[in-house]
């Protein structure tokens, strides 16, 4: 055969067992494409493990952690979704949704891509979580590549290689017991006849009958050998045991590390910041025990679920206002007149009552005062005979004012109400007392004085 046509005809099939033949596979290109055997939704996950010869897993849930802390794992996912086609196959989906061929997929693909772009947009403020962001995406990189290099196969050594294949074959033991006939049972000689014996000392453990060829051949001794001397019980080994589970460990040090990263910014943080940092703490062991887990064989789905968990509180505590402090306090404003007023009370965290029995308005003048309390509570007592204009507005709690029953709390997010208190029936004339109040988390109430 010429070598053209030797070219033409493809790999060379290698003979396999039993008169078999196998064609030789041929070398992987190397290019990134998606997993269709082991995806769990659309590949990407499975494909990188296998690019970068890692377990799926650490990507999956780094990608998850990056979906819930800016939605950069949201965005990487749903355009390697539509730009990375199968392994066995040539066109990706947005190819396919170019052309209109739209199904499941490529829908759930834009989608992803779609909210990742959503939630990237709404944390480009939040500094800290998109710094830890881009952090943990450079650390996956970095693990990546050195585990495609680490994996890289070394030059070929072409005559160590034809050394290797010249050398005669090593002698191997006997095959493992099945339920067809095999040499042991069955022993064939050259002309095809059967005999007694083996030839062999020791076999697979369910062959229980003397094997007196062998002890012949092998030259025991004597005939009358004892039956346990020629099959004589050999101790099972210990098997090995495979790699004990770290789930536990990584658990006490994630808590301790959330714990340790809350306290040291517990007293000079506000709240947000102080959970967010303790919160990403523990998220960082989690990620290290996992990665560590799946090196080693164990990877413990408790730890997934617990670092999914983290990610979901780490991404709520990045919508804690700023103003809600970490020492609950009870603070106590009682001016006693005009002047003494200020513009605004603020207060993070705790109760604030404000004051302002005292207070006499002229009729003919405004006075303008605002109170605002990240979380807790604000109580504010308004003189008797003015006229009160009242605008309060609670991110998640209740409002109560005069007239409401003290039991009748209803919380709720987002209320807003903008009333306008008439002094009673009776009172002398007075001016006006513009009021704002503003609780992040809490209760807003506003009293009116006795007398």
């Amino acid at each position: 055969m010429t070598d053209h046509q030797h070219a033409a005809t493809g790999p060379e099939p290698v003979p396999g067992p039993e008169g078999a033949t196998a064609v030789t596979p041929e070398p992987e290109s190397g290019r990134f494409r998606r997993d269709r055997r082991h995806q769990m939704l659309g590949g990407v996950c499975a494909g990188l493990g296998r690019q970068c010869d890692m377990d799926p897993v650490i990507f999956r849930i780094t990608l998850a952690v990056l979906s819930a802390t800016g939605g950069i794992g949201l965005i990487f996912y749903g355009f390697a979704w539509l730009f990375v086609p199968y392994e066995d196959e040539e066109e990706n989906e947005i190819r396919k949704l170019l052309t209109g061929r739209v199904d499941g997929h490529t829908l759930t693909a834009v989608l992803f891509a779609l909210v990742g772009c959503g939630v990237f947009l709404t944390m480009l403020s939040n500094d800290g979580v998109l710094s830890f962001a881009v952090i943990l995406s450079l650390l996956l990189a970095g693990a990546g590549y050195w585990s495609r290099r680490r994996g890289a196969v070394p030059s070929t050594d072409h005559i160590a290689a034809q050394a290797v294949a010249d050398a005669p074959p090593e002698p191997q033991a006997p095959p493992a017991p099945s339920a067809y006939p095999s040499w042991w049972r069955d022993p064939i000689v050259k002309d095809g006849t059967h005999v007694g014996g083996t030839g062999y000392l020791w076999g697979p453990r369910d062959s229980r009958d003397t094997d007196i060829a062998a002890a012949v051949d092998a030259a025991l001794g004597t005939h009358s050998g004892a039956r346990g001397s020629v099959y004589a019980t050999r101790p099972r080994p210990p098997q090995p045991r495979g790699p004990r589970g770290i789930g536990g460990w990584v658990f006490l040090f994630a808590l301790l590390a959330a714990g340790l990263g809350t306290g040291l910014t517990w007293e000079t943080h506000p709240l947000g910041t102080s959970l967010q940092t303790g919160l990403a703490c523990a998220l960082a062991v989690f990620g290290i025990g996992v990665a560590v887990s799946a090196f080693l064989g164990r990877t413990g789905a408790g730890s997934v679920v617990l670092a999914v968990v983290t990610a979901g509180l780490l991404a709520g505590s990045a919508a804690v206002p700023k103003d809600i402090g970490t020492d609950w306090a009870r603070t106590t404003w009682e001016p006693t007149s005009v002047a003494q007023i200020r513009p605004a009370y603020d207060l993070g965290t705790g109760e604030g009552v404000l004051n302002l029995s005292a207070i006499r308005v002229p009729e003919d003048r405004t006075v303008s005062t605002r109170a605002e309390v990240g979380l807790g509570r604000i109580l504010v007592t308004v003189p008797r005979d003015v006229t009160v204009k009242l605008s309060i507005d609670v991110g998640v709690g209740d409002i109560q004012l005069p007239g409401d029953k003290q039991k009748d709390v209803d919380v709720a997010p987002g209320k807003h109400k903008e009333v306008t208190l008439q002094p009673p029936a009776g009172a002398e004339v007075a001016g006006t007392l513009r009021l704002e109040l503003h609780v992040g988390a809490g209760q807003a109430e506003v009293r009116r004085a006795a007398s």
